[in-house]
């Protein structure tokens, strides 16, 4: 039986996909990646890496997960630069998840910047 995709909904097992960032072996090249991976960490519990990929100036200085909300889904819904040779970038996306039995979902224009090489999570557009 092959493995199960990994929850940011690209078809690769965990450990092909977002596992490879989350274990800090190599870091995600675009802001879409990155974003994508942001969503495996919290479907997976990873606050570390959560931790680890956001920008120093928004970054709260602890970051505890809810134990009763079940990240299920990931839809991309826009992009905006967040290349390889970009600077910043955007990703718009729809995360759906289940809260104590309910369905929901939140929706988030994410800024992405890059940082000594690297994409960290800045913050969400108003």
């Amino acid at each position: 039986m092959p493995p199960a995709p990994c929850p940011c909904g690209l078809t690769e097992s965990y450990a092909a996909c977002c596992g490879r960032f989350h274990d800090g072996g190599l870091t995600a090249p675009t802001a879409e990646l990155l974003m994508r991976s942001r969503f495996s960490a919290f479907a997976v519990g990873d606050t570390e890496y959560l931790l680890r990929t956001w920008h120093p100036d928004t970054r709260p200085r602890r970051l505890t997960l809810d134990p009763g909300q079940e990240w299920t889904r990931l839809e991309i819904l826009g992009r905006t630069a967040g290349g390889l040779l970009h600077a910043e970038g955007t990703v718009e996306f729809r995360a759906h998840y289940r809260h104590r039995g309910r369905d929901g979902f939140l929706e988030e224009n994410s800024r992405f910047r890059r940082e000594d090489g690297h994409w960290v999570y800045l913050d969400a557009e108003a």
